[in-house]
């Protein structure tokens, strides 16, 4: 393939609040040649994510920042295309980091194959993937729905918010999900089987969560933060269960942003009132329950029991403007561009 080119967009500089264009760069480079153990893949999907925001800051964090100059980070779906390891053979298609770039050469170590028998070969970035795992994982580990409890998640529509809540369904769980806009609370209903769907940006937002949970809140999986959780937190039981997945509508606050009353003393009590458990946590720290996941989630996908809604974006020049939308919360279900 030799005088081929592979398109890439790079980090050109930090942002400073919420990303703009100007902090991206389209670089057309030399398609790279795989090495010893190495294969040529070409992305078929790569999915956009909110962690994404915090790698292109130096704050510090549980990953190290992109530098600057540097492709963006992010995992893909894609085809190899030429190979210097057995069992990888070219056509395979496998999941891999491959970042916002058309092609890439990696080890065999760090590719997963993709069984394209289960669901479409996307589902791999979505429900298969990260976004589902975070979902399974969360509630598995922290959330723990029971039978009759009452479950809420935010940014229901999106890969991670519609699976905890079809997964919590499944475990007995009433589920009501928050989402922006009357189009996206109706797919909550008519596609995903929620009890109930509350529009985050309706003015009565807290007093219509409140009524849509009579018997309080016993699980809130948090993937927002901001006001959505200062309208959760009265109506959080006695042993709530709070897991941490995301906190999207601070990514992208300024530091004069935080200036404001502190709501630290105010969760704390409630904590200590009512023994609320709130945890924290990355999912690769349960990565020894990922096969498990891959297991049950497949068969749920398999059956219908758990479905996706995907949001693809052709063109890799797009990528920019959809990350900076899917911060925004224009996207509807997974993200994902194709090159």
């Amino acid at each position: 393939m030799s005088g081929a080119s592979r398109t890439r967009i790079l980090l050109a500089r930090r942002p400073v609040g919420a990303p703009v264009a100007a902090d991206f760069r389209i670089e057309t480079a030399a398609l790279p040649q795989p090495g010893p153990g190495e294969v040529l893949v070409r992305v078929l999907y790569l999915s956009l994510d909110p962690y994404m925001r915090g790698r292109m800051s130096e704050a510090k964090s549980y990953a190290p920042p992109v530098a600057l100059g540097d492709v963006m980070v992010g995992e893909t779906v894609a085809e190899i295309v030429q190979s210097n390891v057995p069992g990888f053979p070219p056509g395979d298609i496998v999941r891999c980091h491959a970042g916002w770039q058309s092609h890439a050469a990696l080890p065999a170590d760090r590719l997963q194959r993709v069984d394209a028998t289960v669901a479409p070969v996307s589902t791999a970035l979505g429900v298969l993937g990260m976004p589902g795992f975070s979902a399974w994982v969360g509630l598995d580990a922290i959330g723990r729905p029971q039978q009759g409890e009452t479950l809420v998640v935010a940014a229901a529509t999106g890969p991670v918010g519609a699976t905890v809540g079809q997964v919590a369904r499944l475990r007995g769980a009433r589920c009501v999900g928050i989402a922006g806009g009357a189009r996206k609370c109706a797919a909550l209903i008519e596609e995903f089987g929620f009890a109930a769907a509350i529009d985050h940006r309706a003015p009565d937002f807290a007093p219509a969560l409140a009524r849509a949970c009579p018997d309080g809140i016993d699980v809130y999986f948090e993937n927002v933060g901001g006001a959505v959780f200062d309208a959760v937190l009265p109506l959080l039981n006695r042993f709530a269960r709070v897991p941490v997945c995301g906190v999207v509508a601070t990514y992208n606050d300024r530091e004069a942003d935080r200036a404001g009353p502190d709501r630290l003393p105010a969760l704390m009590g409630a904590v200590l009132r009512r023994s609320l458990t709130v945890q924290g946590f990355i999912n690769n720290s349960f990565i020894e329950r990922y096969e498990a996941f891959h297991a049950e989630m497949s068969a749920w996908v398999r059956n219908g029991d758990v479905r996706t809604r995907e949001d693809i974006i052709d063109g890799l020049a797009n990528a920019p403007g959809a990350f900076i939308g899917m911060l925004e919360g224009r996207n509807f279900g997974k993200l994902l561009i194709r090159p």
